[in-house]
């Protein structure tokens, strides 16, 4: 597979992710009035578990060098940093009086590199077919 034709499914993918959490952080947030960290703690998950799917099983389909339980640990390790660069980011820009709203979108383009480098040198590495123990 070319590397764009991966990138644009790695975009997919996120769509998928960041749209399903959007959604989800507005009823939240705004239709059930929660705090926005414990909002977007619920868009994430949500999120976070349809992007695994779509990345694994759709844009990194042909790297299966690790087993099922190591790519899984590798993405959640990665997220989990990533989580925590993101709450702190999202949380100093409403400190600056910007929405949450627009924090998603600031943040989701610093996090559409960041999680593309990870995801395919670590996450779903490219091993030549061979398995990685």
């Amino acid at each position: 597979m070319t590397s764009l034709a991966r990138f644009s499914k790695y975009l997919v993918g996120g769509s998928v992710y960041f749209w399903l959490g959007y959604l989800v952080f507005a009823i939240c947030y705004s239709g059930l009035h929660w705090h926005w960290f414990w909002s977007k703690v619920m868009a994430d998950v949500l999120g976070w578990s349809a992007g695994y799917v779509v990345q694994r099983f759709w844009t990194f389909k042909d790297r299966v060098s690790l087993s099922e339980m190591q790519h899984a640990g590798r993405y959640v390790f990665i997220e989990s940093i990533g989580f925590g660069l993101d709450y702190i980011l999202i949380w100093a820009l409403k400190a600056m009086g910007i929405t949450p709203y627009i924090g998603f979108f600031i943040s989701a383009g610093f996090f559409t590199i960041w999680s593309y480098l990870w995801y395919k040198h670590w996450v779903f590495p490219e091993t030549g077919g061979r398995k990685i123990k």
